[in-house]
C-alpha cells in the first residue's frame, strides 16, 4: 500500500454541545496554537471548535398485522444509521414511562431531546410498510411523516431499503442527504497475494466479494447511476479496465484501443456516458485519457507526458479533473486540476518550485468545491487525510486525520464523510471521517484493503 497515486497497486437549552478537534493548514499566518512540521507555503497549526448536535431520541418502534418481530430490527439499524450520520446525539436510555403510543413532549423536552422518532411496521402483502414520524420536541409538533415500502426480511434489498428511510429522516431534520443507502467499493487481498474487489454497505454490513480473477483487481470505482463498477485488473497479463455489474454479472473488458501500454485508475464523468483513465505507454509518454461508453469507442487524450499523471477524478457539475502527478518529481508527487476536456492544469497541492512535499490520491466531493487527498506531513512518513477548499483557493487545508497512516480518501454521497485505507496498531482497514466533526470510526478492521471509492446514495431497484 502507502502508494502515490489514489487508484494504484469520495434553543441553547435544546442542543447539545460536542468539542471536537480540527487541524487547519493555512498559507498565511499561524491560526493555531502549535507550529509543528514546515510545509512548502503553509503553516500547521491546531484549530478548536465547537460543533452543536441536536439531541435525538427514538421511541420504540411498534408492529402490526406480523410487524412486530421485526420492529425491533429495523428501530435498530435506524438508529445506528442516525449516529453514523454525526448529525445528532442519539439518547439510548429510555424511562418506561416513555414507552407507548402516545407522545409525551413534555417528558422527551425534560430529557434534553430536540428531535423524536417514532415508527410502525405493518405486514403488507409479501413485505412491509414503515411509518416514520419525526417530532419537534421543543415545539411540541410533529414535523414529518412517511411511508416506506419494505421488503420481506430475507430480501437482500431489505436493509438498504430501511437505510433509505433512515436517509428520509436525516433530511427531515436538517434539509441535507444522509449517506446510510451507498456502498463502499474497494479491493482487499487474500493470503495468496491476489487482490479482488469487494463492496460493503455503509455500516459494515453485507460483505461481499464481486471478482474472481485469482490475481491483482484493483482501483475499483461506482458509475454514477450506482449500478456498476469499473476497475483494473492484471488477470490477462496486462493491466486493462473492465466494468462489472454491482451484482458480479456481466463483465467485460473495454478495448485496448491504443495498442500498447498499461489501462489503470478509472473514473466515471457524472454523466454516466464517459470513463477517464491513466494510460502508461511503451512510447516514453503516459496520460490520462478518456472513453466513449456510450458509443463504446473513441479514445481521446487529456493530459501526459514522460511523466505519470495519474488517477483522475472530476468534479460534480463535470467541468473539472483533479489528478495525480509526477512532472515534478518522482519523489514529489503532487495534485493538479484542469478543465474536463484537457488544457492547462494548476497545482492544487502545497507544492513550491523545488521544494518538496508528497501529496496524492485525489477525490472530488459531490457536493462544492472540495478536493480531498492523502500527504505526508512530517519526517517519520505518516500520511493523513487533508481536505481542501476551492474556494479559498485549495491553500486551506483542513488535516481529518492524526495518528496512524491513512491514505486514498473518498468521498460520502451527503458531501461530508469519507472513506479511507487506516492502518492503526491493530492492523490496516477501512476507516470513515465526518469532516464536520472530526469524528473517526472503523468501518471494516484488520483487513488488508486499499482504494475505496464510496457508491452515490443506491436507488431502490426497478
Amino acid at each position: 500500500m502507502m502508494g502515490w497515486g489514489r487508484k494504484e497497486n469520495r434553543g441553547s437549552r435544546a442542543v447539545q454541545a460536542r468539542l471536537c478537534v480540527l487541524v487547519v493548514l493555512v498559507s498565511a499566518g499561524p491560526v493555531g496554537l502549535v507550529a509543528q512540521e514546515d510545509l512548502p507555503g503553509v503553516e500547521l497549526g491546531l484549530f478548536y471548535a465547537n460543533t452543536y448536535l441536536p439531541a435525538l431520541a427514538m421511541q420504540p418502534f411498534g408492529g402490526a398485522f406480523g410487524g412486530n418481530e421485526l420492529a425491533p430490527q429495523i428501530e435498530a439499524i435506524i438508529g445506528r444509521d442516525l449516529r453514523n450520520s454525526d448529525r445528532f446525539e442519539v439518547l439510548d436510555s429510555l424511562p418506561d414511562a416513555l414507552v407507548g403510543d402516545r407522545v409525551d413532549y413534555t417528558l422527551w423536552d425534560r430529557l434534553g431531546a430536540v428531535w423524536l422518532v417514532t415508527g410502525t411496521v405493518e405486514g403488507a402483502g409479501d413485505g412491509y410498510v414503515l411509518l416514520l414520524e419525526l417530532h419537534d420536541v421543543v415545539y411540541g409538533e410533529l414535523r414529518e411523516q412517511g411511508r416506506f415500502r419494505l421488503p420481506a426480511a430475507f430480501d437482500e434489498d431489505f436493509r438498504m431499503a430501511v437505510h433509505r428511510a433512515s436517509d428520509q429522516v436525516v433530511t427531515w431534520a436538517t434539509g441535507d442527504p444522509g449517506m446510510a443507502a451507498s456502498r463502499i467499493t474497494f479491493s482487499m487481498r487474500d493470503n495468496t497475494g491476489n487482490e479482488e474487489v469487494y463492496v460493503i454497505d455503509s455500516d459494515g454490513e453485507n460483505l461481499r466479494r464481486l471478482t474472481y480473477n485469482e490475481d491483482l483487481s484493483t482501483s475499483p470505482t461506482w458509475s454514477p447511476d450506482g449500478g456498476r463498477i469499473a476497475f483494473a485488473s492484471w488477470k490477462t497479463g496486462v493491466p486493462r479496465i473492465y466494468e462489472i455489474g454491482t451484482d458480479g454479472g456481466g463483465e467485460r473488458m473495454l478495448p485496448a484501443v491504443r495498442g500498447a501500454g498499461d489501462y489503470i485508475t478509472p473514473t466515471y464523468h457524472p454523466d454516466g456516458q464517459t470513463l477517464a483513465f491513466t494510460v502508461l505507454g511503451s512510447d516514453n509518454q503516459s496520460g490520462i485519457f478518456t472513453y466513449d461508453l456510450a458509443q463504446d469507442c473513441c479514445l481521446a487524450f487529456l493530459s501526459g507526458g514522460p511523466w505519470y499523471d495519474v488517477s483522475p477524478t472530476y468534479s460534480a457539475d463535470g467541468r473539472w479533473l483533479a489528478f495525480n502527478t509526477l512532472r515534478f518529481g518522482d519523489n514529489v508527487p503532487q495534485v493538479m486540476m484542469m478543465p474536463a476536456e484537457g488544457g492547462a492544469a494548476e497545482t492544487l497541492s502545497p507544492y513550491e518550485y523545488g521544494g518538496g512535499g508528497f501529496y496524492a490520491a485525489p477525490d472530488w466531493s459531490p457536493h462544492g468545491d472540495l478536493v480531498a487527498f492523502h500527504g505526508r506531513i512530517d519526517r517519520r512518513g505518516r500520511y493523513h487525510i487533508l481536505v481542501a477548499n476551492l474556494e479559498d483557493g485549495g491553500r486551506v487545508l483542513r488535516q481529518l486525520t492524526s495518528e496512524g497512516n491513512n491514505e486514498a480518501p473518498s468521498w460520502a454521497p451527503d458531501g461530508r464523510h469519507l472513506v479511507f485505507v487506516g492502518e492503526r496498531s491493530w492492523g490496516f482497514g477501512l476507516m470513515i471521517a465526518d469532516v464536520t466533526t472530526g469524528r473517526v470510526r472503523s468501518l471494516l478492521g484488520g483487513r488488508r484493503v486499499d482504494l475505496p471509492d464510496w457508491s452515490p446514495a443506491l436507488p431502490p431497484p426497478e
